[in-house]
């Protein structure tokens, strides 16, 4: 089903969480339910390995991509390689790019206020975990809130036909590995990829260490953060929101950071935003600074 656009969806009929799901609903309750199939494959160490490599594969797209990339432009890229994270984060079926992008943008303007639109602490945990992404009201794509990547026909055509990255992941998995590689390199890894990024909306603004004074209920998680490739420096993430690097110190492990630092050594990525030395020793100055760093105006220049 291809993805709507609107101008103001976002925002608009979240002061109370919708019971009217949308076909979208469909398919993922599908992906899981195609799980149990695993007890006719039986397990096996290769499948296990495969859906672990699966996961962190297209873990790493969506944190360095939908979301240090498209959601907050840490860094920059060339056109060629903005389409290709693109079109491996959109393996992950978490709809389209922009949609990600523009309910994270959304997000993190109304962190865990009212307009909030997976604030588990406006609308519990099974809806910010699960529920909103579900709901008729997410299914619109916002492009006032993507103006730096609508521009590009490449981008808005894989944003509409959300669904082929994973059809064509799923079938390339099939034709490697079978029956039993697609039950746990496609189902299996895919709803364990859903539900631990899921977990970052949800758990991180309820469960954690907080080492940043902010406005919301952000939290540092050292699990979620080896499970999402550093995304579990959820407290710093949101104290900073335009560093690429989101474990700040040397023991905040950021699998995603290592790797576009590895990327950067090609020219393949270049110019990584790290959080400057007095934003994260937390000063006064620091809280002001931190304050500007919001995601840049939808009207920043593209790839170079």
């Amino acid at each position: 089903m291809a993805q709507h656009t609107d101008s103001s969806i976002i925002g608009r009929s979240w002061k109370r969480p919708s019971q009217y799901w949308d076909w979208d609903a469909i398919p993922f309750l599908a992906i899981h339910l195609m799980c149990l199939l695993a007890f006719l494959t039986g397990i096996r160490w290769e499948w296990v390995i495969l859906a672990i490599g699966s996961y962190y594969l297209r873990m790493v797209a969506v944190t360095a991509g939908y979301h240090r990339y498209f959601s907050h432009r840490s860094y920059k890229t060339s056109r060629l390689f903005q389409f290709l994270l693109a079109f491996l984060a959109m393996t992950s079926a978490q709809k389209g790019v922009l949609w990600w992008a523009a309910h994270h943008r959304h997000h993190h303007k109304y962190s865990d206020q009212e307009e909030d639109v997976h604030s588990p602490l406006q609308r519990g945990f099974w809806f910010s975990h699960v529920g909103w992404i579900l709901s008729a009201h997410s299914v619109r794509t916002d492009m006032n809130l993507v103006r730096d990547f609508r521009q590009y026909p490449e981008i808005c055509f894989l944003n509409r036909f959300y669904f082929i990255p994973p059809l064509v992941y799923a079938l390339l998995i099939y034709s490697l590995w079978g029956f039993p590689g697609l039950i746990w390199g496609f189902f299996i890894s895919t709803t364990a990829l859903y539900h631990c990024t899921f977990f970052i909306n949800s758990l991180t603004h309820m469960i954690g260490r907080v080492r940043y004074k902010s406005n919301d209920g952000s939290k540092n998680s050292f699990l979620l953060a080896v499970l999402c490739c550093g995304e579990g420096w959820h407290n710093n993430h949101h104290h900073y929101q335009l560093a690429a690097k989101q474990g700040w110190f040397w023991w905040e492990v950021d699998l995603s950071y290592y790797i576009l630092s590895f990327l950067s050594w090609f020219g393949i990525v270049w110019d990584l935003r790290v959080p400057p030395e007095h934003i994260k020793a937390g000063t006064i100055a620091a809280e002001r600074e931190a304050h500007m760093g919001r995601t840049p105006p939808a009207h920043s220049t593209g790839p170079e």
